[in-house]
């Protein structure tokens, strides 16, 4: 599994404002070192200089991310990675270098990485929030990220970094200990979350059908059920640095799969949230 940046406007953005063109003097990185970026990244396809159009860094930075989210997310993310990467061996993150970004840039790009999950560090360094070290409300809301993730189909969003547990686990353990203090959650994964969804009052397949029921308790077996499956497709062999399926899942698959644990641990923390409001 790689540990790339995400991507999303807000980041898009602030990435852009790391390489605001100089006013004065010179500031690096240079466009070559961008066109290094673009190459490695295989994004000519979004970048203006490559159609002959003559734009100032910012500019260019900011039209190459946003052609990626739309048509190639995951080298947009290889980009963002380049890029930071760059700038930090240009000075960019130290304040007595000549290439210095400036403190607001840096404070930008902290928050928009923090909506995601990710921490950006004071000398650029990305790294994924470390999870083991959060507890209560802010668990929940960092669990909410890999969620979301993991929705889109983000395929490190499904074995949460620094837990050793995948979404789904890390959500249902999550929900136990706030619900019960249970610190010590099952290790069979059905138990985990079935104990989760009694919890929050939700249907799993050992809850048998009854007459004149809502069809959502169908929806939430039918989820229960899946969530299940899916973790059968899980690589139980791995390290949380390699891929998280199995061999024999396909790329597609694996993306259903990351989609609908996404669903699944949507529906268990916003039902913790209704739980705490009542």
């Amino acid at each position: 599994m790689t540990n790339r940046p995400p991507l999303n406007d807000a980041i898009a953005f602030a990435v852009a404002r790391l390489v605001d063109d100089a006013q004065t003097d010179r500031r690096d990185p240079s466009h070559s070192d961008i066109d290094f970026c673009v190459t490695q990244c295989q994004l000519t396809g979004g970048d203006p200089k490559s159609q002959g159009q003559t734009v100032g860094k910012a500019k260019r930075v900011r039209a190459v991310l946003m052609w990626a989210m739309e048509n190639s997310p995951e080298n947009g993310r290889c980009f963002v990675g380049q890029l930071i990467t760059v700038i930090r061996s240009c000075g960019g993150f130290r304040p007595d270098s000549p290439n210095f970004v400036g403190v607001d840039a840096i404070k930008n790009l902290r928050e928009a990485m923090a909506s995601e999950g990710f921490l950006l560090t004071s000398d650029g360094e990305i790294q994924p929030a470390a999870l083991d070290s959060l507890s209560g409300t802010e668990l929940t809301e960092a669990l909410a990220t890999y969620v979301r993730r993991a929705q889109k189909g983000s395929e490190d969003a499904a074995l949460v970094v620094g837990t050793g547990k995948d979404l789904l686990e890390a959500v249902a353990a999550h929900i136990l200990c706030e619900c019960r203090g249970n610190k010590n959650p099952p290790h069979n994964f059905p138990t985990l979350l079935g104990q989760a969804f009694v919890e929050l009052e939700l249907k799993t397949s050992a809850d048998k059908p009854v007459s004149d029921e809502p069809p959502q308790h169908r929806l939430q077996r039918a989820l229960y059920d899946a969530a299940c499956a899916i973790n059968t497709l899980r690589n139980k062999q791995g390290t949380g640095h390699g891929r998280p399926w199995l061999p024999t899942i396909t790329a597609e698959e694996a993306r259903h799969a990351t989609q609908v644990m996404g669903i699944v641990g949507d529906l268990l923390l916003r039902s913790l949230k209704r739980k705490k409001r009542l």
